[in-house]
């Protein structure tokens, strides 16, 4: 059985350390600093061998190179010219042993072209980056609408109690965006509460799981009556289509 520990960073980070119930041995998943995952490990009496990547930007690789030098853990991640500590390069539907669970590789483009999520089916786990987020996804930095809604949608086929772990606590206000393209979302509004009793106990709202971003993150709806009507309003034009739905509403949290 998996343990994932949360490891706050900078202003919004999450890092996760990751064993085995029965194991001292740890990994580490996109580690964007060195410092606050060495205090976790002392903290928690674990001993790092690996690190795990799921894109170049640097607040997921800014300690990898501290922590591999200094621990000799193995680097595994996408393919990418920009993250040269990977020793072990994965792709689409490749496998890896992470703390002795198996992880399948799922490409996930449109935050970044390199980026790549991990699913643990035994251990109903997801490490999504800055794909998925809860109640949101990431901004397009390098890829298209229809490859990112493409990428959320290999997400959200996933089984509905598959624990979500992204990147970023960004929760509260994805979840404001979320009520302004659903209103009259019941399922959303008490997420929304829960999210905002959780952070006013300075508590992680991640991670959350597959089943709940279908019933409340618009960027999962977009076959969605509501939220392709609502995505047709900003944008002043009929849409159908779950990536021109998609665009349309991303493009409206960006401005918003």
């Amino acid at each position: 059985m998996l343990c994932i520990h949360t490891i706050p960073a900078f202003e919004d980070n999450y890092f996760w350390l990751v064993h085995d119930a029965d194991s001292t041995d740890a990994w580490v998943v996109d580690p964007g600093a060195a410092e606050p995952v060495e205090k976790s490990l002392a903290a928690l009496g674990l001993r790092l061998t690996g690190i795990l990547v799921t894109h170049h930007h640097a607040d997921h690789t800014g300690g990898v190179s501290q922590l591999a030098e200094r621990h000799a853990a193995r680097v595994v991640g996408p393919a990418s010219e920009r993250i040269p500590q990977i020793q072990q390069t994965l792709s689409d539907g490749d496998e890896v042993e992470i703390a002795g669970a198996r992880f399948r590789v799922i490409a996930v483009p449109g935050h970044t072209l390199d980026h790549i999520a991990y699913h643990c089916a035994t251990d109903a786990v997801l490490f999504c980056g800055d794909t998925l987020f809860a109640g949101g996804c990431g901004r397009m930095f390098e890829g298209t609408p229809a490859q990112m809604q493409a990428s959320l949608a290999r997400l959200a086929d996933l089984p509905a109690d598959t624990r979500v772990y992204c990147a970023h606590e960004y929760t509260l206000g994805n979840l404001a965006f979320a009520r302004r393209v659903e209103p009259e979302n019941d399922d959303l509004a008490r997420r929304e509460a829960d999210a905002r009793a959780t952070r006013a106990r300075g508590e992680p709202t991640v991670p959350s799981t597959i089943g709940l971003e279908l019933a409340t993150n618009p960027f999962l709806r977009t076959g969605h009556t509501r939220v392709i009507a609502a995505a047709a309003r900003h944008k002043g034009a009929p849409v159908s289509k779950a990536a021109d739905v998609f665009a349309a509403i991303r493009r409206w949290k960006d401005v918003s």
